[in-house]
């Protein structure tokens, strides 16, 4: 998703706060990240306005806008929500267009897939060597048919992983764990290894 974004990479810093975890049954949770973040957010000159909160509105919007076009960073992870709002700086003029730089300070909620972290998904596609799955907004995740344990391909219209006790078909629920990851910077996302080798592991 390549969108033109008012986002200014010159000013980016990042203090982590605190570590989230949100869990999902006895066995698997998903971990977040509250991290600091100060970045610059680009206001037209038809959005200033004397009234202050009107500005402030202005650039809230922007740095949501920003955020989401953003999508994530192999330093933080994925974007997840703006959390506050902590400082908005002297704005600065720029000449030629008219528009406004305002240094600002916020919270933000992350997710950074991390080595050995237990996760749930669901199956997304299938072929024979393995599976695709997704998870929260990570859409990238592989598992291996080798990393499957005793699952047996078979193939159709509808293809399916099974094995005596249970099958894999697209959409069912499955705990994994990330057996390693790597950052794809021209698509701005995470690809993860997945296995479901393991205790607690599987369709859900």
């Amino acid at each position: 998703m390549l969108i033109s974004m008012s986002f200014e990479p010159a000013k980016c810093t990042t203090k982590l706060l605190r570590l989230l975890s949100l869990s999902f049954g006895r066995y698997s949770a998903m971990v977040f990240l509250e991290a600091e973040m100060s970045w610059n957010v680009l206001i037209s000159p038809s959005q200033l306005d004397r009234k202050g909160l009107l500005l402030r509105k202005a650039i809230i919007v922007r740095l949501l806008e920003d955020v989401t076009n953003r999508r994530a960073s192999k330093e933080h992870g994925y974007y997840v929500a703006v959390n506050q709002l902590k400082a908005i700086s002297e704005g600065k003029v720029r000449e030629l267009t008219g528009d406004v730089l305002f240094p600002v300070t916020f919270t933000c909620i992350t997710q950074k897939p991390m080595k050995g972290e237990v996760m749930v998904g669901h199956v997304d596609r299938i072929l024979k060597h393995g599976v695709f799955l997704k998870s929260g907004p990570i859409e990238s995740i592989f598992m291996a048919e080798k990393s499957m344990s005793d699952y047996k391909y078979i193939g159709g219209e509808n293809p399916i992983f099974m094995n005596d006790h249970s099958k894999l078909e697209k959409g069912t629920a499955v705990r994994f764990k990330v057996m390693g990851f790597r950052w794809m910077e021209a698509d701005r996302q995470f690809q993860l290894l997945a296995t479901i080798a393991g205790d607690f592991l599987g369709p859900l």
